[in-house]
């Protein structure tokens, strides 16, 4: 057996393992969060905006999830000061990921006239990645978000099983559907900041590279995650360091910026 085949098997049984304890999280993250509550009586009406104060961060599960998937990455989000932290439920019975990304625009809305932030940052796990993207480059959503960062995500569209493409929302990810052809388009002036994480061993986008995004309007930083499996992608603490890495760098990094970086 090659080098690469015992990494993917690793890989494997590590989701296994992950998707294990992720189903007795499942039932808690079926509901839809609830914002968080109002200040109190004379409090401040909004989070403070200036000085050292991070933008609102928004996670967005992937295909038949929901926002427990993302219990590990909010927690070393929120150690590390990010003080305002949303995850996003979208329906798996939502038949076009234009819909979802709708719904992610009024959220984004709602969340920056709460918090009196105008911008936020957006983290997406596989199609929850897609629809955001969707919503930054089609529907006007780089106004709003300042840095995406997706996880796994199939940014070319991915050749799975056909049996799996039974789903419209599946049927949307492969290579040829509208939805990515909508996203080759020209995205001229786009203002957010993509950030791709994509793994050598992501058993479910074929090939492990679509994962990638590569727009010549958009300003895109690939990191490359080795040994580390699909499921695994939005939980896994080296990834979630990575993450928190990344943020901090897009708000110094140059508008021009674009390039890529490996992971081991």
């Amino acid at each position: 057996m090659g080098l690469v085949q015992i990494r993917q098997l690793r890989a494997i049984a590590l989701d296994l393992a992950l998707l294990a304890g992720h189903l007795l999280l499942y039932p808690t993250g079926l509901r839809q969060e609830r914002p968080p509550a109002p200040p109190p009586p004379g409090a401040a009406a909004c989070l403070p905006t200036g000085g050292r104060a991070r933008r609102p961060v928004l996670l967005l599960h992937g295909f038949i999830d929901n926002r427990s998937v993302f219990v590990p990455l909010r927690r070393s989000l929120g150690r590390h000061g990010r003080l305002h932290i949303e995850a996003l439920n979208y329906s798996p019975l939502l038949c076009d990921l234009r819909t979802a990304a709708a719904l992610l625009g009024r959220h984004v809305e709602e969340v920056c006239a709460r918090t009196g932030h105008g911008q936020v940052d957006v983290i997406g796990h596989s199609l929850g990645g897609l629809i955001a993207r969707y919503y930054v480059q089609r529907l006007g959503g780089d106004a709003r978000v300042h840095t995406l960062v997706t996880l796994g995500t199939p940014h070319s569209g991915t050749r799975i099983a056909p049996l799996l493409s039974a789903h419209p929302l599946v049927r949307q990810m492969c290579p040829d559907s509208e939805v990515i052809t909508e996203l080759r388009q020209p995205a001229p002036d786009c203002r957010t900041r993509f950030i791709a994480f994509w793994s050598d061993v992501d058993q479910l986008m074929i090939p492990a590279e679509t994962a990638r995004i590569d727009h010549p309007d958009v300003i895109s930083q690939n990191i490359r995650v080795n040994g580390i499996g699909h499921l695994a992608l939005a939980v896994h603490s080296s990834v979630a360091i990575r993450i928190r890495e990344a943020l901090d760098a897009a708000d110094e990094a140059p508008t021009d910026a674009s390039g890529t970086v490996s992971v081991a």
